[in-house]
């Protein structure tokens, strides 16, 4: 596993442990992970990810949204009307745009939108962009939420680090822009152009 996804699953570990969260976190199965690799062209950081943090039950909670990331075991079902239609992956772009190459990793626990790797975009580092897009519409429109996965680990984290001083049970407009603009700056440091999409912000 490289450096970066190192860094950023300590920060995420960290985050947990400073906000008093225990994660139920395990280890995808070598087997498991061919498997995906072949059926859904998972890069290689992604599956570095699973097979050192398998995220068996764990939510990013924050007064803005509640991540919920899919354990190894489950992604293949996550994909079933979306990347997959009876089984097979599609060989073009649906009539809503879902496209092939997205891949869910995770979801939004408060209204249902997707959290999804670009496959298609997976860089020398075998790393891809993660992006999600709102649900119920009737077609597909991404906004990215962090350059790459590994980025994305990091996003989360400090998403957790920020959220310590909030109320996250408080939807009220003015706790949700504050929190925000608190986030904002932190998460600049590390991907710009996810500050830009303004998915976070």
């Amino acid at each position: 596993m490289d450096s970066d996804l190192t860094e950023s699953i300590a920060a995420l570990r960290q985050a947990f442990e400073r906000t008093g969260q225990s994660p139920r976190l395990g280890q995808a199965a070598p087997d498991l992970l061919d498997r995906l690799k072949e059926k859904l062209r998972l890069p290689r950081r992604y599956r570095g990810f699973l097979k050192a943090c398998d995220p068996l039950d764990v939510e990013i909670a924050t007064p803005t949204e509640r991540v919920c990331l899919v354990a190894a075991g489950d992604i293949e079902r996550e994909q079933d009307g979306y990347a997959l239609e009876g089984g097979e992956l599609i060989s073009a772009p649906s009539d809503s745009g879902w496209r092939p190459e997205w891949i869910i990793i995770g979801h939004s626990g408060l209204l249902g939108d997707p959290y999804f790797l670009d496959v298609s975009r997976a860089d020398a580092e075998g790393d891809c962009p993660v992006y999600t897009a709102m649900s119920g519409t009737e077609a597909w429109q991404p906004k990215l939420c962090a350059s790459t996965f590994a980025m994305f680990v990091r996003i989360l984290a400090i998403n957790l680090e920020v959220a310590r001083d909030f109320d996250i049970d408080d939807y009220d407009a003015d706790n949700e822009r504050v929190f925000r603009e608190a986030v904002a700056p932190r998460i600049r440091e590390y991907d710009p152009a996810a500050v830009k999409a303004g998915h976070w912000t």
